[in-house]
């Protein structure tokens, strides 16, 4: 876990004159590795309707996390798993991306490029927090803090039989079917 200072004012603070009051916050967890019990989530999908990983119970679900809609990798990554959900579904196993963009930019990329997986949001990274896809990372060699591209396999009994962080878009989507399958 890592903490992060904020300002009183950006936490809903006076900000009164004179103060400089800082509020901590956290911003991450550890990694999750395999047997962790996968954190609980409720997010709404691109329609809107409430989507929780309890709805999954007794069934493996994989759910990764990406960035933003219509970029170059998470598009590619969002193609890749679409156009793989037959196989996943054949293995009994749905697939559920989450990002932090809203409903209705999820609706407008699923329509342009016909995906035919799930679609969360977390604007406020709680989820990603939760399951250590967000965090500090390094692009190109600039520090930042971000949404870290990771997937998670979810098994029957709810925990994590699976973690993948860091992961390269390209391809991602059939490696994790091959773990799956072999």
């Amino acid at each position: 876990m890592y903490f992060i200072a904020v300002s009183d004012k950006a936490t809903g603070g006076t900000g009164a004159p004179g103060s400089s009051a800082l509020v901590v916050r956290s911003c991450g967890h550890e990694a999750l590795v395999k047997g962790d019990l996968a954190p609980s989530f409720s997010l709404p999908d691109q329609d809107g309707a409430t989507v929780g990983l309890g709805d999954y119970a007794g069934r493996r679900v994989v759910v990764y996390f990406y960035p933003a809609d219509d970029t170059p990798g998470c598009t590619k990554e969002a193609c890749q798993f679409s156009d793989l959900v037959d196989e996943y579904a054949a293995l009994g196993v749905e697939v559920l991306g989450i990002s932090p963009d809203s409903g209705s930019k999820h609706q407008r990329f699923r329509a342009k490029y016909v995906l035919r997986i799930a679609l969360l949001s977390d604007p406020e990274h709680e989820v990603m927090a939760l399951y250590g896809a967000f965090g500090p990372k390094t692009l190109y060699g600039r520090k930042s803090v971000g949404v870290i591209r990771s997937t998670f396999l979810v098994g029957q009994d709810g925990r994590i039989e699976r973690a993948w962080y860091n992961v390269r878009a390209d391809g991602h989507a059939a490696k994790v079917l091959e773990a799956l399958a072999g």
